[in-house]
């Protein structure tokens, strides 16, 4: 079995970790005051962004952490219109915290509820309090797994805050029928 070692007969080479500095095209980044790590949202063709955010669980609730950078055209003042989904009662992507960034940017926090399986996509629209014309559309997306098929590894801005107990409770009643 080839090691790696002088005299080891592997072409191959050895095993590469990425660094703390992520270069400026990767899809996460750390964020310097709290050591935390961000998914960085790409800007779209059509003028909007897109956040990828991995592979996710069915039936759980996450934690979702992405940064929009340099976006002159916003204010400091900003909110998150509702979403504009007419078959949507409840929906999966909420905003919990928009803050601008000391580089122009947007950080912005959801918490994402997971229903069903499949590439699921939402949109969000944020605005600047007070002025109509300033508005920025973010689409969402996420690959949503059975939770039988293991617990896929969460991208670094995504945390895990649990399952949702209502599933649980859905899953325990199919069992009694």
């Amino acid at each position: 079995m080839a090691t790696g070692r002088k005299g080891s007969t592997s072409k191959a080479g050895g095993v590469r970790f990425p660094d703390d500095d992520q270069p400026p095209g990767s899809p996460t980044r750390r964020d310097n005051e709290s050591n935390l790590c961000t998914l960085i949202a790409v800007l779209e063709k059509d003028g909007s962004y897109l956040v990828k955010a991995g592979f996710l669980k069915c039936h759980h609730c996450y934690e979702i952490v992405f940064t929009v950078p340099d976006v002159p055209t916003l204010g400091k003042e900003l909110s998150c219109l509702p979403s504009s989904s007419p078959s949507r009662r409840f929906p999966s992507l909420r905003v919990r915290h928009i803050n601008s960034t000391l580089e122009g940017g947007v950080k912005v926090t959801c918490e994402y509820k997971t229903h069903q399986e499949g590439v699921l996509q939402e949109e969000i629209t944020l605005v600047t309090r007070g002025s109509k014309g300033s508005s920025l559309k973010i689409r969402f997306q996420a690959r949503v797994i059975d939770p039988h098929r293991g617990t896929p590894m969460l991208l670094e801005g995504v945390r895990c805050l649990g399952a949702q107990k209502d599933a649980n409770r859905k899953h325990s009643d199919r069992g009694r029928i």
